[in-house]
């Protein structure tokens, strides 16, 4: 791996193929749950110690949006510690809250801002500023919310919030983490349906931090009034990380690695899903629970993949993975057909166009659609020249293919990778066969 600096950034990595990989890796700390446990941990009652925390700079905006709402975080290696001051315990922050490049940190705090009993202010990075946040303003709005801005900056006027019963248009855990932490604060109970089930964190956590909640396939109930208790959290390894893992030993002959304590919470376990749809000999050992969370080792061995079709309830459990499960796809006999993951082009990059754009410069046979992809896997790939487009997700998966073309390839950006998976790139190369 060779790596060109620019002013100590890293610019452009240049990346070796390696023969085959085998070896064992722990992942880093699941993104979504490390959110939501400072957030949580902030309105609950005494200290929340979050074990495996995963200091990524989506996190840590977290972390730093609540410092300056007034909750202070002790951090030492992936251990952090809320020190809770209740629902009620925010104070009105003396400067504009920065939530750099997470989405998760900006909607989800748009829902606890809008029941407090100040003004505040969100903004974030240029990526951010781009991404929308009507979805997230019409719910709170019907809530009573007073928000200015559907794109950071926002503004959020906060007062007091009246429960709802929404029918969510699309899933999406973000819109319904931020109704649920209104609810906290509203009068009445909150109930939300969804067409198709989210990822949960949300939910098992308030549950297991006492809060008046019932939920199933579909639908949640949230009544307010019960305090928050702090919780001992042991954060599972992410298995959005884990995903480039399951890729990279699925497509290369020969490999096999084990992945150890990953979360796999069946709202994200999609990505297991559409793999062993694709022939990945996959294997769990070691399954159990852990506030509230499944957590198991994932074993992978190397394989011929075919095409499939991914798509409908999988898509909302595994909209994070699609750019890596492209990758497998481009690897795979047949035409694999992705439909229904329109969501993709509202993330940190337009991922339909950025997949698109790159996977051709390699010579794959793809073709966008409206709500997705046509891929036509198995043909000869060729080295290129990548573009991250400054998303995380598209520079670790980009590295994952660069490890079945005939040619070197390069990536641009790709510090983008700390947002999620600080150390990926030594991680990564660290899983060859000696």
């Amino acid at each position: 791996m060779i790596i060109l600096r620019l002013n100590g950034v890293a610019k452009m990595i240049e990346l070796k193929k390696m023969s085959r990989i085998n070896a064992e890796i722990s992942v880093p700390g699941d993104k979504s749950i490390s959110h939501r446990a400072v957030m949580l941990g902030a309105l609950a009652d005494g200290d929340t110690v979050i074990h495996g925390f995963l200091n990524g700079a989506d996190c840590l905006s977290t972390i730093d949006c609540f410092r300056n709402l007034g909750i202070e975080t002790e951090f030492n290696n992936s251990t952090a510690i809320v020190h809770g001051k209740g629902l009620y315990g925010l104070k009105k922050p003396s400067i504009t809250l920065y939530t750099g490049n997470s989405g998760t940190t900006t909607r989800l705090l748009c829902g606890i801002l809008a029941a407090q009993d100040f003004d505040s202010s969100i903004t974030g990075d240029a990526s951010i500023c781009k991404r929308p946040m009507k979805r997230v303003n019409i719910p709170l709005s019907m809530m009573g919310a007073n928000i200015e801005g559907d794109f950071c900056p926002l503004l959020i006027h906060g007062r007091k919030l009246k429960a709802i019963e929404y029918t969510m248009p699309v899933a999406s855990a973000q819109v319904k983490t931020a109704i649920l932490l209104a609810g906290l604060f509203a009068e009445g109970t909150t109930r939300i349906i969804e067409p198709e089930k989210s990822r949960d964190h949300t939910e098992r956590m308030l549950e297991a931090m006492g809060a008046d909640m019932t939920y199933d396939s579909h639908s949640i109930t949230l009544t307010p009034g019960k305090n928050l208790k702090a919780l001992e959290i042991e954060v599972p390894g992410d298995i959005s990380s884990a995903a480039f893992f399951i890729a990279a030993a699925s497509i290369m002959k020969n490999s096999r690695v084990v992945i150890k304590n990953v979360g796999i919470n069946p709202t994200r376990t999609g990505i297991l899903d559409a793999a062993i749809a694709m022939g990945a000999d996959i294997k769990l050992e070691n399954e159990r629970i852990s506030n509230n969370e499944p957590i198991c080792d994932i074993i992978v061995k190397g394989t011929k993949l075919h095409a499939a079709h991914i798509n409908g309830a999988l898509i909302p459990r595994l909209i994070d993975e699609i750019p890596v499960l492209a990758v497998m796809a481009v690897c795979a006999e047949g035409e694999t057909v992705i439909a229904d993951a329109a969501e993709l082009k509202v993330k940190e990059s337009d991922r339909l166009l950025a997949i698109y754009s790159e996977l051709i410069k390699c010579g794959a046979d793809i073709t966008m659609t409206d709500d997705g992809l046509i891929i036509r896997g198995g043909k000869p790939l060729h080295g290129a020249d990548f573009k991250s487009w400054g998303d995380h997700r598209m520079a670790m998966s980009l590295a994952v293919l660069a490890q079945v073309t005939s040619s070197p390839c390069r990536i641009d950006d790709v510090d983008c990778v700390n947002i999620s998976y600080p150390g990926f790139f030594d991680d990564f190369y660290g899983l060859e066969a000696k």
